[in-house]
Protein backbone atom coordinates (compact mmCIF):
# COMPACT_ATOMS: atom_id res chain seq x y z
CA UNK A 1 0.00 0.00 0.00
CA UNK A 2 1.23 3.48 -0.82
CA UNK A 3 1.81 5.39 2.40
CA UNK A 4 1.88 9.17 2.75
CA UNK A 5 5.14 10.57 4.00
CA UNK A 6 5.79 13.94 5.62
CA UNK A 7 6.92 16.59 3.16
CA UNK A 8 10.18 18.41 3.56
CA UNK A 9 10.03 22.12 4.27
CA UNK A 10 12.94 23.24 2.12
CA UNK A 11 13.50 22.75 -1.59
CA UNK A 12 17.04 22.37 -2.90
CA UNK A 13 17.85 23.75 -6.33
CA UNK A 14 18.73 21.09 -8.88
CA UNK A 15 19.88 23.18 -11.82
CA UNK A 16 23.00 21.09 -12.32
CA UNK A 17 21.02 17.85 -12.49
CA UNK A 18 18.57 19.29 -14.98
CA UNK A 19 21.13 21.10 -17.14
CA UNK A 20 22.01 17.84 -18.86
CA UNK A 21 18.84 18.11 -20.93
CA UNK A 22 18.86 21.85 -21.48
CA UNK A 23 19.97 23.71 -24.57
CA UNK A 24 19.86 20.91 -27.13
CA UNK A 25 20.24 22.38 -30.60
CA UNK A 26 17.37 21.71 -32.97
CA UNK A 27 17.49 22.41 -36.70
CA UNK A 28 14.26 23.00 -38.58
CA UNK A 29 11.89 22.11 -35.70
CA UNK A 30 10.84 23.27 -32.28
CA UNK A 31 12.04 21.64 -29.07
CA UNK A 32 9.77 19.17 -27.38
CA UNK A 33 8.33 19.54 -23.91
CA UNK A 34 6.55 22.28 -22.03
CA UNK A 35 9.57 24.49 -21.42
CA UNK A 36 11.26 27.30 -23.31
CA UNK A 37 11.30 25.46 -26.63
CA UNK A 38 7.50 25.19 -26.91
CA UNK A 39 5.51 27.65 -28.97
CA UNK A 40 3.81 30.06 -26.55
CA UNK A 41 0.71 30.37 -28.75
CA UNK A 42 0.36 26.64 -29.40
CA UNK A 43 -1.87 24.07 -27.71
CA UNK A 44 -1.31 22.74 -24.21
CA UNK A 45 0.39 19.40 -24.76
CA UNK A 46 0.47 16.41 -22.48
CA UNK A 47 2.61 13.34 -22.92
CA UNK A 48 0.44 10.33 -23.78
CA UNK A 49 3.25 7.81 -24.36
CA UNK A 50 7.00 7.88 -23.78
CA UNK A 51 10.12 5.75 -24.06
CA UNK A 52 13.57 6.54 -22.67
CA UNK A 53 16.33 6.83 -25.30
CA UNK A 54 19.46 4.66 -25.18
CA UNK A 55 22.68 4.52 -27.18
CA UNK A 56 22.97 1.83 -29.83
CA UNK A 57 23.99 -1.51 -28.34
CA UNK A 58 23.50 -5.25 -28.48
CA UNK A 59 20.76 -6.67 -26.31
CA UNK A 60 19.03 -9.79 -25.08
CA UNK A 61 17.20 -9.96 -28.41
CA UNK A 62 18.47 -8.98 -31.85
CA UNK A 63 17.94 -5.34 -32.76
CA UNK A 64 18.80 -2.90 -35.57
CA UNK A 65 20.40 -0.13 -33.51
CA UNK A 66 24.08 -0.69 -34.25
CA UNK A 67 23.57 -1.07 -38.00
CA UNK A 68 21.01 1.74 -38.21
CA UNK A 69 18.90 2.32 -41.32
CA UNK A 70 19.46 3.27 -44.96
CA UNK A 71 16.77 3.70 -47.63
CA UNK A 72 14.14 2.09 -45.40
CA UNK A 73 10.81 2.82 -43.74
CA UNK A 74 10.35 2.13 -40.05
CA UNK A 75 6.88 1.53 -38.57
CA UNK A 76 6.33 1.51 -34.80
CA UNK A 77 3.21 0.82 -32.74
CA UNK A 78 2.59 2.34 -29.30
CA UNK A 79 -0.43 2.68 -27.01
CA UNK A 80 -1.37 6.09 -25.63
CA UNK A 81 -2.83 6.52 -22.13
CA UNK A 82 -4.43 9.89 -22.85
CA UNK A 83 -6.75 11.03 -25.63
CA UNK A 84 -7.12 14.20 -27.66
CA UNK A 85 -8.02 15.56 -31.06
CA UNK A 86 -4.47 16.56 -32.00
CA UNK A 87 -1.23 14.66 -31.80
CA UNK A 88 2.49 15.18 -32.30
CA UNK A 89 5.54 12.96 -31.99
CA UNK A 90 8.88 13.50 -30.27
CA UNK A 91 12.04 12.18 -31.90
CA UNK A 92 15.47 11.74 -30.35
CA UNK A 93 18.95 11.64 -31.86
CA UNK A 94 20.43 11.92 -28.36
CA UNK A 95 23.17 9.37 -29.01
CA UNK A 96 23.68 9.97 -32.71
CA UNK A 97 27.11 11.10 -33.83
CA UNK A 98 25.86 12.68 -37.06
CA UNK A 99 22.68 14.49 -38.17
CA UNK A 100 19.59 12.30 -38.58
CA UNK A 101 17.56 12.97 -41.73
CA UNK A 102 13.84 12.20 -41.58
CA UNK A 103 12.61 12.18 -45.19
CA UNK A 104 8.96 11.76 -44.22
CA UNK A 105 6.72 10.74 -41.33
CA UNK A 106 3.11 9.80 -40.67
CA UNK A 107 0.91 8.99 -37.70
CA UNK A 108 -2.21 6.84 -37.90
CA UNK A 109 -4.53 4.70 -35.82
CA UNK A 110 -3.38 1.09 -35.69
CA UNK A 111 -5.40 -1.66 -37.35
CA UNK A 112 -3.41 -4.85 -36.77
CA UNK A 113 0.30 -5.53 -36.82
CA UNK A 114 1.91 -3.18 -39.33
CA UNK A 115 -1.43 -2.26 -40.93
CA UNK A 116 -3.17 1.03 -40.12
CA UNK A 117 -6.77 2.23 -40.39
CA UNK A 118 -7.65 3.62 -43.79
CA UNK A 119 -8.49 7.30 -43.64
CA UNK A 120 -6.50 7.85 -40.44
CA UNK A 121 -3.05 8.45 -41.94
CA UNK A 122 -1.78 11.97 -41.23
CA UNK A 123 1.39 13.37 -42.81
CA UNK A 124 3.59 14.92 -40.15
CA UNK A 125 5.47 18.17 -40.69
CA UNK A 126 8.28 19.95 -38.87
CA UNK A 127 7.94 23.75 -38.91
CA UNK A 128 5.75 23.21 -41.96
CA UNK A 129 8.20 20.94 -43.81
CA UNK A 130 7.76 17.25 -44.50
CA UNK A 131 11.44 16.48 -44.00
CA UNK A 132 13.79 17.53 -41.22
CA UNK A 133 17.33 17.04 -40.02
CA UNK A 134 17.97 16.44 -36.31
CA UNK A 135 21.52 17.32 -35.29
CA UNK A 136 23.70 14.88 -33.39
CA UNK A 137 22.59 14.78 -29.73
CA UNK A 138 19.41 16.68 -30.64
CA UNK A 139 15.72 16.08 -30.17
CA UNK A 140 12.57 17.62 -31.61
CA UNK A 141 8.81 17.46 -31.79
CA UNK A 142 6.69 17.52 -34.92
CA UNK A 143 3.98 20.03 -35.71
CA UNK A 144 0.50 19.09 -34.56
CA UNK A 145 -1.61 16.75 -36.66
CA UNK A 146 -5.38 16.56 -36.49
CA UNK A 147 -5.99 13.02 -35.32
CA UNK A 148 -8.60 12.04 -32.74
CA UNK A 149 -7.27 9.47 -30.29
CA UNK A 150 -8.91 7.79 -27.35
CA UNK A 151 -7.12 6.66 -24.19
CA UNK A 152 -5.64 3.17 -24.59
CA UNK A 153 -5.79 3.35 -28.37
CA UNK A 154 -2.79 2.12 -30.33
CA UNK A 155 -1.17 4.50 -32.80
CA UNK A 156 1.35 3.79 -35.53
CA UNK A 157 4.24 6.13 -36.26
CA UNK A 158 6.03 5.62 -39.57
CA UNK A 159 9.41 7.19 -40.47
CA UNK A 160 11.11 7.20 -43.87
CA UNK A 161 14.87 7.02 -43.36
CA UNK A 162 16.11 7.63 -46.91
CA UNK A 163 19.73 8.30 -45.97
CA UNK A 164 22.15 6.22 -43.95
CA UNK A 165 21.52 6.99 -40.29
CA UNK A 166 24.52 5.40 -38.62
CA UNK A 167 23.95 3.82 -35.19
CA UNK A 168 20.44 4.58 -34.00
CA UNK A 169 19.26 6.10 -30.75
CA UNK A 170 16.71 3.56 -29.57
CA UNK A 171 14.88 1.92 -26.68
CA UNK A 172 16.12 -1.64 -26.45
CA UNK A 173 13.29 -3.58 -24.85
CA UNK A 174 9.89 -2.50 -26.12
CA UNK A 175 7.87 -5.69 -25.56
CA UNK A 176 6.07 -4.53 -28.69
CA UNK A 177 6.73 -5.33 -32.35
CA UNK A 178 8.22 -2.75 -34.73
CA UNK A 179 8.44 -3.23 -38.49
CA UNK A 180 10.80 -2.34 -41.35
CA UNK A 181 10.43 -2.13 -45.13
CA UNK A 182 12.82 -1.36 -47.95
CA UNK A 183 12.05 1.89 -49.77
CA UNK A 184 9.44 4.57 -49.05
CA UNK A 185 6.19 3.35 -47.50
CA UNK A 186 5.11 6.02 -45.00
CA UNK A 187 1.65 6.31 -46.56
CA UNK A 188 0.93 2.58 -46.84
CA UNK A 189 -2.14 1.39 -44.98
CA UNK A 190 -1.36 -2.27 -45.55
CA UNK A 191 1.37 -4.33 -43.92
CA UNK A 192 2.66 -6.09 -47.05
CA UNK A 193 5.92 -4.18 -47.46
CA UNK A 194 6.91 -4.51 -43.82
CA UNK A 195 8.52 -7.92 -43.86
CA UNK A 196 11.05 -7.48 -41.03
CA UNK A 197 10.35 -7.04 -37.32
CA UNK A 198 12.07 -6.39 -34.01
CA UNK A 199 11.16 -5.72 -30.37
CA UNK A 200 12.75 -2.30 -29.97
CA UNK A 201 11.75 1.32 -30.65
CA UNK A 202 14.02 3.59 -32.70
CA UNK A 203 14.30 7.42 -32.58
CA UNK A 204 10.71 7.68 -31.26
CA UNK A 205 10.70 9.00 -27.69
CA UNK A 206 7.15 10.24 -27.26
CA UNK A 207 3.63 10.87 -28.49
CA UNK A 208 1.84 13.94 -27.11
CA UNK A 209 -1.83 14.89 -27.39
CA UNK A 210 -3.87 18.07 -27.04
CA UNK A 211 -7.53 19.02 -27.06
CA UNK A 212 -8.82 16.30 -24.73
CA UNK A 213 -8.42 14.86 -21.23
CA UNK A 214 -5.61 16.54 -19.33
CA UNK A 215 -4.94 18.95 -22.17
CA UNK A 216 -8.57 20.14 -22.06
CA UNK A 217 -8.31 21.51 -18.54
CA UNK A 218 -8.57 18.50 -16.22
CA UNK A 219 -4.88 18.67 -15.45
CA UNK A 220 -5.22 20.76 -12.30
CA UNK A 221 -7.97 18.56 -10.87
CA UNK A 222 -6.23 15.29 -11.56
CA UNK A 223 -2.66 16.30 -10.80
CA UNK A 224 -1.08 15.83 -14.23
CA UNK A 225 0.62 12.85 -15.77
CA UNK A 226 2.37 10.12 -13.79
CA UNK A 227 5.86 9.01 -14.83
CA UNK A 228 7.20 5.64 -13.66
CA UNK A 229 10.98 5.87 -13.52
CA UNK A 230 13.22 2.86 -13.10
CA UNK A 231 14.90 -0.23 -14.54
CA UNK A 232 13.72 -3.46 -16.16
CA UNK A 233 10.82 -3.97 -13.76
CA UNK A 234 9.39 -0.61 -14.79
CA UNK A 235 10.31 -1.30 -18.43
CA UNK A 236 8.15 -4.44 -18.27
CA UNK A 237 10.73 -7.20 -18.63
CA UNK A 238 9.06 -10.63 -19.05
CA UNK A 239 5.64 -9.10 -19.74
CA UNK A 240 3.68 -10.43 -22.72
CA UNK A 241 4.75 -8.95 -26.05
CA UNK A 242 2.19 -6.73 -27.83
CA UNK A 243 -0.34 -7.08 -24.98
CA UNK A 244 0.59 -3.97 -22.93
CA UNK A 245 0.99 -5.80 -19.63
CA UNK A 246 3.67 -3.60 -17.98
CA UNK A 247 2.88 -2.16 -14.58
CA UNK A 248 2.58 1.28 -16.19
CA UNK A 249 -0.23 -0.09 -18.38
CA UNK A 250 -1.92 -1.71 -15.39
CA UNK A 251 -1.73 1.51 -13.35
CA UNK A 252 -3.20 3.62 -16.17
CA UNK A 253 -6.05 1.12 -16.56
CA UNK A 254 -6.69 1.09 -12.81
CA UNK A 255 -6.81 4.90 -12.66
CA UNK A 256 -9.32 4.99 -15.51
CA UNK A 257 -11.47 2.29 -13.93
CA UNK A 258 -11.47 4.23 -10.64
CA UNK A 259 -12.83 7.32 -12.41
CA UNK A 260 -9.56 9.24 -12.04
CA UNK A 261 -7.92 8.83 -15.45
CA UNK A 262 -4.43 10.22 -15.88
CA UNK A 263 -1.73 9.53 -18.46
CA UNK A 264 0.94 7.14 -17.19
CA UNK A 265 4.34 7.33 -18.88
CA UNK A 266 6.98 4.62 -18.76
CA UNK A 267 10.56 5.84 -18.17
CA UNK A 268 12.11 2.46 -17.44
CA UNK A 269 15.28 1.10 -19.03
CA UNK A 270 16.18 -2.55 -18.56
CA UNK A 271 19.37 -2.92 -16.51
CA UNK A 272 19.50 0.77 -15.62
CA UNK A 273 21.38 1.89 -12.51
CA UNK A 274 20.94 4.91 -10.26
CA UNK A 275 24.65 5.65 -9.87
CA UNK A 276 26.57 4.34 -12.90
CA UNK A 277 26.35 4.47 -16.68
CA UNK A 278 26.30 1.36 -18.86
CA UNK A 279 26.86 0.74 -22.56
CA UNK A 280 23.93 -1.70 -22.53
CA UNK A 281 21.66 -0.20 -19.91
CA UNK A 282 21.66 3.54 -20.47
CA UNK A 283 22.89 6.58 -18.63
CA UNK A 284 22.67 6.46 -14.85
CA UNK A 285 19.35 7.43 -13.36
CA UNK A 286 20.66 10.62 -11.77
CA UNK A 287 21.83 11.83 -15.22
CA UNK A 288 18.71 10.99 -17.27
CA UNK A 289 16.04 11.89 -14.70
CA UNK A 290 15.39 15.36 -16.08
CA UNK A 291 15.15 14.36 -19.73
CA UNK A 292 13.22 11.14 -19.27
CA UNK A 293 10.85 12.12 -16.46
CA UNK A 294 10.69 15.71 -15.23
CA UNK A 295 10.73 17.40 -18.64
CA UNK A 296 7.87 15.42 -20.20
CA UNK A 297 4.88 17.64 -21.02
CA UNK A 298 2.19 17.80 -18.34
CA UNK A 299 3.93 15.68 -15.69
CA UNK A 300 2.75 16.08 -12.09
CA UNK A 301 4.06 12.98 -10.29
CA UNK A 302 7.06 10.67 -10.65
CA UNK A 303 7.28 7.22 -9.03
CA UNK A 304 10.88 6.04 -8.60
CA UNK A 305 11.69 2.30 -8.46
CA UNK A 306 15.39 1.76 -9.01
CA UNK A 307 18.44 0.30 -7.28
CA UNK A 308 18.34 -3.49 -7.62
CA UNK A 309 20.95 -3.42 -10.38
CA UNK A 310 23.22 -1.11 -8.38
CA UNK A 311 23.36 -3.66 -5.58
CA UNK A 312 22.78 -6.85 -7.56
CA UNK A 313 25.16 -6.74 -10.51
CA UNK A 314 28.11 -7.32 -8.17
CA UNK A 315 26.48 -10.62 -7.14
CA UNK A 316 25.72 -11.74 -10.69
CA UNK A 317 27.82 -13.79 -13.10
CA UNK A 318 26.38 -11.94 -16.09
CA UNK A 319 29.11 -10.50 -18.34
CA UNK A 320 27.04 -7.49 -19.42
CA UNK A 321 28.14 -5.24 -16.57
CA UNK A 322 31.60 -6.10 -15.26
CA UNK A 323 33.34 -5.12 -13.12
CA UNK A 324 30.32 -4.02 -11.09
CA UNK A 325 31.01 -1.72 -8.14
CA UNK A 326 29.84 -2.77 -4.69
CA UNK A 327 27.33 -0.08 -3.79
CA UNK A 328 26.42 0.61 -0.17
CA UNK A 329 22.98 1.56 1.12
CA UNK A 330 24.32 5.02 1.95
CA UNK A 331 25.53 5.52 -1.63
CA UNK A 332 22.24 4.35 -3.10
CA UNK A 333 20.27 6.60 -0.76
CA UNK A 334 22.46 9.55 -1.74
CA UNK A 335 21.58 8.90 -5.38
CA UNK A 336 17.87 8.85 -4.58
CA UNK A 337 18.22 12.11 -2.67
CA UNK A 338 19.50 13.72 -5.89
CA UNK A 339 16.33 12.55 -7.66
CA UNK A 340 14.15 13.90 -4.87
CA UNK A 341 15.85 17.31 -4.95
CA UNK A 342 15.54 17.53 -8.74
CA UNK A 343 11.81 16.68 -8.64
CA UNK A 344 11.04 19.17 -5.89
CA UNK A 345 12.97 21.91 -7.69
CA UNK A 346 10.62 21.31 -10.64
CA UNK A 347 7.51 21.32 -8.47
CA UNK A 348 6.83 17.65 -9.27
CA UNK A 349 5.50 15.25 -6.64
CA UNK A 350 7.95 12.40 -6.12
CA UNK A 351 7.00 8.98 -4.79
CA UNK A 352 9.55 6.35 -3.75
CA UNK A 353 9.22 2.59 -3.96
CA UNK A 354 10.80 -0.22 -2.01
CA UNK A 355 12.86 -2.70 -4.02
CA UNK A 356 11.16 -5.98 -4.86
CA UNK A 357 12.30 -9.25 -3.22
CA UNK A 358 15.27 -10.77 -5.06
CA UNK A 359 15.88 -14.06 -3.25
CA UNK A 360 16.85 -16.92 -5.56
CA UNK A 361 17.78 -14.60 -8.46
CA UNK A 362 21.20 -13.98 -9.97
CA UNK A 363 21.20 -10.60 -8.15
CA UNK A 364 20.89 -12.22 -4.74
CA UNK A 365 23.61 -12.56 -2.13
CA UNK A 366 24.09 -11.82 1.54
CA UNK A 367 25.47 -8.37 0.85
CA UNK A 368 22.75 -7.45 -1.67
CA UNK A 369 20.08 -8.60 0.79
CA UNK A 370 21.51 -6.41 3.54
CA UNK A 371 21.71 -3.33 1.33
CA UNK A 372 18.20 -3.92 -0.03
CA UNK A 373 16.77 -4.20 3.49
CA UNK A 374 18.54 -1.02 4.62
CA UNK A 375 17.42 0.91 1.56
CA UNK A 376 13.82 -0.27 1.91
CA UNK A 377 13.80 0.76 5.55
CA UNK A 378 14.94 4.26 4.53
CA UNK A 379 12.16 4.53 1.91
CA UNK A 380 9.53 3.52 4.47
CA UNK A 381 10.74 5.56 7.43
CA UNK A 382 12.75 8.61 6.34
CA UNK A 383 9.87 10.72 5.07
CA UNK A 384 12.11 12.14 2.34
CA UNK A 385 9.87 11.02 -0.48
CA UNK A 386 6.44 12.68 -0.63
CA UNK A 387 4.97 9.19 -0.35
CA UNK A 388 6.02 5.60 -0.97
CA UNK A 389 4.71 2.33 -2.34
CA UNK A 390 5.82 -0.89 -0.67
CA UNK A 391 6.38 -3.36 -3.49
CA UNK A 392 8.68 -5.42 -1.27
CA UNK A 393 5.78 -6.43 0.94
CA UNK A 394 3.09 -6.44 -1.74
CA UNK A 395 4.85 -9.04 -3.93
CA UNK A 396 6.71 -11.10 -1.33
CA UNK A 397 6.11 -14.82 -0.83
CA UNK A 398 4.17 -15.17 2.47
CA UNK A 399 6.31 -18.21 3.25
CA UNK A 400 9.62 -16.46 2.50
CA UNK A 401 9.76 -12.67 2.48
CA UNK A 402 13.10 -12.71 0.64
CA UNK A 403 11.47 -14.12 -2.50
CA UNK A 404 8.77 -13.10 -4.95
CA UNK A 405 5.50 -14.95 -4.43
CA UNK A 406 5.38 -17.83 -6.94
CA UNK A 407 2.17 -16.51 -8.50
CA UNK A 408 3.95 -13.22 -9.34
CA UNK A 409 7.32 -14.67 -10.44
CA UNK A 410 8.20 -14.68 -14.16
CA UNK A 411 10.61 -17.55 -13.45
CA UNK A 412 13.88 -15.71 -12.89
CA UNK A 413 12.96 -14.81 -9.28
CA UNK A 414 13.68 -11.15 -10.09
CA UNK A 415 11.04 -9.88 -12.52
CA UNK A 416 7.28 -10.13 -12.08
CA UNK A 417 5.03 -11.84 -14.60
CA UNK A 418 1.85 -10.24 -15.98
CA UNK A 419 0.00 -10.99 -12.73
CA UNK A 420 2.88 -9.51 -10.75
CA UNK A 421 2.75 -6.28 -12.73
CA UNK A 422 -0.99 -6.05 -12.05
CA UNK A 423 -0.29 -6.60 -8.36
CA UNK A 424 2.18 -3.70 -8.43
CA UNK A 425 -0.50 -1.41 -9.82
CA UNK A 426 -2.97 -2.65 -7.19
CA UNK A 427 -0.46 -1.84 -4.43
CA UNK A 428 -0.64 1.88 -5.19
CA UNK A 429 -2.89 4.13 -3.08
CA UNK A 430 -4.37 6.25 -5.89
CA UNK A 431 -5.25 9.09 -3.53
CA UNK A 432 -1.61 9.55 -2.58
CA UNK A 433 -0.70 10.10 -6.24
Amino acid sequence: MLSRARTRTSLVAAAAALALTAGLAVTGAHASGSGAGSRPSGPAWTAAWAASPQRASTGFKANWSEDGFSGQTLRQVVRVTEGGDRARIRLSNAYGTSPLHIAGATIARTKKGAAVEEGSVRRLTFEGRRSVEIPAHGQLSSDEAGLELKPFESVTVTLHLARTTGPATFHAQSFATSYRADGEHVGDTGAGAFDESTESWYFLSGVDVAGGGVAAGKKARRGGGVVLFGDSTTDGFASSTDLNRRWSDALAERLAKAGAPRPVLNAGIGGNLVLNDSAWYGERGTARFGRDALDLPGVGTVVVLEGLNDIGFSESDTPTYKPAPKVSAEELIAGHRKLIRAAKAKGVRVVGATLLPLGGSDHYGERAAEVSDAFNSWVRNSGEYDAYVDFDRALADPADGERLAPRFDSGDHLHPNDAGYRAMAEAVDLEAL
